[in-house]
């Protein structure tokens, strides 16, 4: 194996490891000599990896059950342009009846793709709202869709403040678990052998809500878990989870943290491969572990649950797995004494090969921090996904994030896609459906807005995602992730734009009035360096006679948060994903030297305007260089599952 054996590969590691943590104590004065050396290590730590893991699929045999889902891969992707004409005219045919696609011409004929092709407008979610709103108040007619709206599935963009609501039908569950099925054929391809253990992966419910008309409303993995398709899975040798059903089903965060985790570590020599939807949670997951290893340890020695875990469900499913081990507590408590946290993850999973989790878009900002808590080990994201539809895969999921790129699986939906003007570095609006590209005519290297009909009653619904064309896999498109159109800070599964952060520092600066002080510019920041993350505002004042209080800045924090969407409130509220707001006070004259040092970068004068969102660190280096106080918001914004319509209606 090219001069470094398997066996010996876990030596490297912990060899690698204590060194880490003595590079660690000697440069703890120093951050940034600290970070280096974290890069280093996880940089080493990743060449070892690619040793020990097949480069290419073609030296693995493939299992038999695996084979009819990648032969599913190979036709559907080879005949991309006829599969997307077969689903094109599926949907039509099944929604012809619908109030909506009569509105636009379209009845039920022979030429309803031409028709469609020619007449269907491209829409955003504010032109189908009193289409949705309808339904979700009891409509039961074919609005948009013939079959019957099984339910909403909440989605992470907002629209006045609120979660869309994208419609969903039964069928569509049959799609994402085709979906998921496909996802390990193709991950045995470059790490075989994950049928002889086990995955650690922390899933978690969120909250939901039941609209007007009796619809639950809820986000799409609470959906799919609380599914027939999740629930009774038949047996998978490659997707057997430490975590019970009951845990990950338990609407407790806490407990189900808990009794996750506790499940992992008892069957730690089991798991080879760990993960969770985003990073950030798989983050979170770790910060939980480290306040509560000592709970759990002890419940490992004495084979007892912890008494806050009172779910008897969870209780119940735990306790049939749990036992007295004193060694493995022992080891438990070994490792997260240790000083630094570092490679923490192989430490305590030792043989664990990969951290599945999605890293692209805005969860980028988490690499540094998986890597130092990894140890460096592959980082594979292995699925594209929204609430409208689920789209593709990562056919090569060992592949580095800045390399990802995903396969849209032709039979998912109907795909368009939108060229991106780069011009003025957005789509130009003045765009129409009549530019909209087919999947097999999109162009390599081009960056497109993906354009989405689904066979829940979307039609040319335009998602806000943009792609770049990567390559192909025969017919089918591979797109790397650019980004999420608009939006400004991101922490979680939050969006904010700069529109909506606007309005809410307009809000919050009413409470400067009184003591005669005004708000000269200000930034924004999303700081993922803390667990959670939480958002950070610079503010550049212009003083009155009279001195602000402490109070009055943490009320101005909270007066920013109360004005953002429902799912930052959410996020601060109920799932504990992001931190409290901090506003941070800057000299006089700081925003002139961040315009001195965008000039030297080559930004025009003529065409400089603040930006409302920074991210490059020495950007945010100067502004810290430059605080005068900081604050933080000193409780939970307010929030209540559910539409504020619906709830002044009830």
């Amino acid at each position: 194996m090219s001069g470094i054996q398997k066996a010996t590969f876990p030596v490297y590691i912990n060899t690698l490891i204590a060194f880490s943590q003595t590079i660690h104590n000697k440069l703890a004065h120093n951050p940034l000599l600290l970070l280096a050396a974290a890069v280093v290590t996880a940089t080493i730590v990743s060449v070892l990896l690619l040793y020990t893991m097949p480069a290419a699929p073609k030296t693995t045999t493939i299992p038999n059950e695996h084979k009819k889902p990648l032969e599913f891969i190979e036709d559907v992707t080879t005949n991309a342009g006829e599969v997307q004409n077969s689903v094109l005219s599926e949907i039509l045919k099944q929604n012809s009846k619908t109030e909506y696609l009569h509105r636009h011409g379209l009845n039920g004929a022979g030429d309803d793709i031409a028709s469609f092709k020619k007449f269907m407008p491209m829409v955003k979610y504010e032109d189908l709202q009193p289409d949705i709103l309808r339904i979700a108040n009891g409509d039961k007619s074919p609005i948009l869709c013939s079959l019957p709206i099984s339910e909403f599935l909440t989605s992470s963009g907002t629209s006045g403040g609120e979660r869309k609501l994208m419609p969903t039908i039964d069928d569509e569950l049959d799609r994402r678990s085709l979906l998921y099925s496909l996802l390990m054929p193709v991950m045995n391809q470059y790490v075989p052998g994950l049928d002889k253990g086990k995955g650690m992966y922390l899933l978690f419910v969120k909250s939901e809500a039941r609209t007007p008309g009796g619809l639950v409303a809820r986000p799409v993995l609470t959906s799919y878990y609380k599914s027939r398709h999740f629930i009774e899975r038949p047996f998978d040798p490659y997707n057997v989870y430490t975590s019970p059903n009951e845990a990950i089903l338990c609407s407790d965060s806490y407990q189900s943290m808990y009794a996750q985790l506790l499940c992992g570590l008892l069957e730690n020599s089991l798991v080879l491969r760990v993960g969770a939807v985003f990073a950030s949670g798989f983050i979170r997951a770790i910060h939980f572990l480290e306040k509560n290893w000592p709970r759990l340890s002890h419940d490992i020695l004495t084979g007892t649950l912890d008494a806050e875990i009172t779910d008897s469900a969870v209780r119940e499913a735990v306790m049939k797995v749990l036992k007295p081990n004193p060694s493995l507590a022992s080891f438990i408590e070994t490792e997260c004494r240790k000083e630094s946290w570092q490679g923490i993850i192989l430490r305590l999973w030792p043989n664990t090969k990969y951290v599945d989790v999605i890293v692209t878009g805005a969860m980028s900002q988490y690499i540094p921090t998986l890597d130092f808590y990894s140890g460096g080990l592959p980082l594979a994201c292995t699925m594209y996904a929204s609430s409208e539809c689920y789209f593709g895969l990562n056919l090569n999921p060992m592949r580095k994030p800045s390399e990802v790129s995903y396969t849209l699986i032709p039979t998912m939906g109907y795909f368009e896609f939108l060229p991106v003007n780069h011009r003025n570095n957005s789509n130009d609006e003045t765009l129409d459906h009549h530019d909209l590209v087919d999947l097999v005519d999109v162009k390599l290297g081009q960056e497109y807005e993906l354009v989405v009909t689904t066979y829940a009653g979307l039609y040319r619904y335009r998602v806000g995602d943009v792609l770049r064309v990567a390559g192909f896999k025969n017919k089918a498109p591979q797109f790397n992730f650019v980004r999420r159109k608009n939006v400004a800070l991101s922490i979680d599964s939050d969006k904010t734009d700069e529109v909506e952060l606007h309005a809410a520092v307009k809000n919050a600066v009413n409470h400067l009035e009184p003591f005669g002080a005004t708000l000269f510019e200000y930034t924004s920041y999303a700081n993922t360096t803390t667990i959670p993350g939480h958002y950070v505002l610079y503010w550049e004042l212009r003083l009155g006679s009279r001195a602000i209080p402490p109070s009055v800045f943490e009320d101005c924090c909270l007066a920013i948060e109360e004005s953002l969407n429902s799912v930052y409130r959410q996020g601060r509220t109920a799932d504990g994903s992001i931190g409290p707001l901090e506003l941070k006070i800057v000299e006089d004259g700081t925003f002139d030297k961040l315009m001195d040092y965008a000039l030297s970068q080559g930004a025009s004068i003529n065409q400089y305007k603040a930006p409302r969102c920074v991210k490059s660190e020495p950007v945010v280096q100067l502004l810290d260089a430059k605080v005068l106080s900081n604050y933080f918001s000193p409780k939970c914004p307010k929030w209540v599952p559910g539409h504020k319509q619906w709830l002044k209606d009830n």
